[in-house]
This record gives C-alpha cells, structure tokens and sequence, in this order.
C-alpha cells in the first residue's frame, strides 16, 4: 500500500469560482438564498448570502454542505431515507436529512461541497448544483495514507511494548478525523479518546498540541476556549513536503512527558518513510530543451540519473562497473563500438533508436555528427 497520495483541494480561486456561479444561478431567478462551501471534511470554507436572505438560512446551508461533503453523496439522499421511513438516518452523526448540499468531486474524489438554503427544497438544489458544475482549476496536495498512518502508530506502539507502557496512539487526517487506532489490551479506556482528541489539536492547529497545554499553564486559562482543541502535551503534526497532513497523538504513557516522547518516535517514524518513498519525477518540455542544448543532467538520485546528452564529436572511451546506461537518440546520428575499440561490436545510431550498454562494458563514441542529442538513463547495478 502506499504511504503516500496526491489529492485535488479547493483553494480560495476555486471556492470563488463555485460560489460565483451559484450566486449567479440564485440572482437570475431572484433566490434569497445563503451559500456555503466546505472542504472534503465539512470545514466552512466560505459563506455568502444574497440581499434579504434570513438569518436561519446561514447554518441550514452548512449543515447541508458537510452533509454532502462527509457522506459523498448529495444531501436529498439522506432526506429521501427519511421520508421513506427509514426514520433511524435522523441519528446519522453530522447529517442534516435536507435536500440542497451537492458534493463537489475531481477525477472523482469529492474534494468538498455546496450547500444552498433559503428557498424551496429544489430551488436550494439548484443553486448548488449550479455551482457544482462550475470549473476551476484543480490545486493538488499531498495526503496521508492507511499505510502511512498505520506505520506511524505501531511505530510509537512497538517502542511503548519495549518500555513495558500501554499507551494508545491515535492518527487523524488533515481535518482531525480518525484514520487509524493503536489500542492494547492493556490501555485504559480513557485513553482512547484523550489520544484522538491530543491528534485532533496537532492537526487542525498545525502545532503541537503541547503548545496550548503550555499556554494555558502559563498565564493564558483562555486557550482552554479554543475551538476543538485539548491543551495536553502528546499531539504532534504529520507532514509531507511542509504540508500537515494529519497528525500522532498519545496517551497512557507512564507520565505526560513520556506519551510526548512516544509521540515524537511516531512522528520521526512518518517522517522516515515518506521522505524515503519513491516520488513520481517530471521535467518539462521546455526544461528537457534547455538541458539538450547544452548537455547537462535533469535527475539525479543514487539509483539512477537521467542525462540530456549532448555530442559534437568523438570521445574517448568510457567504463562504467556499476551503472547500465540506456540511450535514446533524440537528434542526429552517431556510431558507437562497445567491447575492444578493434574488435569490439559497431552500433550505428540514428533517431529512434536505443542502445542499452551493461554495467562493465566498454564503450567509445566514434563517428558523432554535430550535434548529437541523445536521452541517457543510468541505472546503478
């Protein structure tokens, strides 16, 4: 499974685009309606009303977004269950069982939703779905995985084993929602919860939650006001490329101090295996251009490294015990004898072609027109 994934997000471009588009459905046809946005966890990202709106509409509209956004679906979806008799979706934890939030999906992963309050039931709907189907242009970022999350915990998990502690170890997402719970059988109860609540502060604040902890200690009782968090130390933010992913909390340690530690162990095990995984590499056409005009390297890693080569003449011989190179012939012709310059194969190499020469094998470049451009990828043996 892999301990990373890129997912499309809704940037303020993109929430304006949609929230302009369903505003303008609702001014054309004269809806006093208010308009929400959420990210793919229900967060608010942004609320409009029209003139004359009323006041109610405001969080009908939220509560019809999230509803949208955490069950994928559009919120008619939960209202019809209910009409229909299956009066048990009522209890549904964050849903609110009213037509009018559509999600908003990319490549088919819903990355947030609209929700639309203020008019009839349908009336609502349409504003949304106006929006819905607004395009913009998508923005990407990296996100945690099960695997990623997995690993984090049992990491911090198998160090508590070996101290003889039972703590459990909680990972969120980005938005502070349960992905992944490390209980053993000997934890306290408590602890389950305290441990998610410790990740949900790290996350949704991208900060230890240990700072709150120490602001409250410190003369400032307020922080204890702060929406969603819980001022104990044991709550460390994951990231990927300087992006808080999620994040580890701990609890049930032998001291606070310890589930810190515990927690800091987790965090350095992410850290370790998404750094180290191998991510997707691309150089632009204007960038590989650039590179062939001069002859330079555009990747280069310990496994391998991929040169824009470049050639206006004969050279001298080459060897290379440990690395196999694949050449592709971009431009012009060239001829190349591997083995014994006298004795040794003739390979004559024009666009199109690819000569793949071992790790240990000679090779020496005889006959070049100028230039010769040709893609080599070198692979350590």
């Amino acid at each position: 499974m892999p301990l990373t994934r890129i997912r499309a997000t809704l940037d303020t471009v993109a929430v304006d685009t949609v929230l302009g588009a369903a505003e303008k459905h609702a001014v054309e046809h004269g809806y006093r309606v208010a308009i929400a946005v959420v990210d793919h966890g229900g967060n608010l990202l942004a609320l409009r009303r029209t003139e004359d709106t009323q006041i109610a509409s405001s969080q009908v509209a939220i509560d019809k977004a999230r509803t949208a956004a955490i069950f994928v679906r559009p919120s008619r979806d939960i209202e019809e269950q209910v009409s229909s008799g299956r009066l048990g979706a009522l209890a549904l934890h964050g849903a609110a069982a009213l037509t009018g939030g559509i999600p908003i999906v990319v490549d088919g992963e819903v990355v947030g939703a609209i929700g639309t309050s203020g008019e009839t039931p349908l009336e609502d709907e349409s504003v949304s779905l106006a929006g819905a189907a607004a395009a913009f242009a998508r923005r990407d970022v990296p996100a945690l995985t099960f695997a990623s999350a997995r690993l984090a915990a049992e990491a911090a998990g198998a160090e508590a084993a070996r101290r003889a502690v039972a703590p459990v170890v909680a990972i969120v997402d980005a938005g502070g929602v349960l992905v992944y719970l490390h209980r053993p059988d000997a934890a306290q109860v408590a602890s389950v919860g305290v441990a998610t609540d410790k990740a949900r502060t790290a996350a949704i604040y991208r900060r230890p939650s240990k700072d709150f902890e120490e602001q409250a200690s410190n003369g400032r009782p307020s922080a204890l006001h702060l929406a969603g968090s819980v001022p104990l130390q044991g709550g460390l933010p994951l990231e990927i490329d300087g992006v808080v992913v999620g994040a580890i909390g701990v609890s049930g340690a032998s001291s606070a101090d310890e589930d810190q530690e515990l927690s800091r162990l987790g965090q350095s095990a992410f850290v370790a295996a998404v750094t180290s995984t191998p991510r997707a590499t691309r150089i632009g056409a204007d960038e590989m251009t650039d590179a062939f005009a001069v002859g330079r390297l555009v990747v280069a890693t310990a496994e391998y490294q991929v040169d824009a080569g470049r050639r206006t003449g004969p050279g001298a011989p080459e060897l290379h015990d440990a690395i196999t190179d694949v050449m592709y012939v971009v431009e012009g012709n060239a001829t190349v004898i591997t083995g014994p310059v006298c004795t040794g194969q003739v390979h004559s190499l024009a666009p199109g072609d690819v000569l793949v020469i071992p790790a240990g094998v000679t090779h020496t470049f005889t006959e070049v027109t100028d230039p010769f451009r040709y893609l080599v990828v070198k692979v350590a043996s």
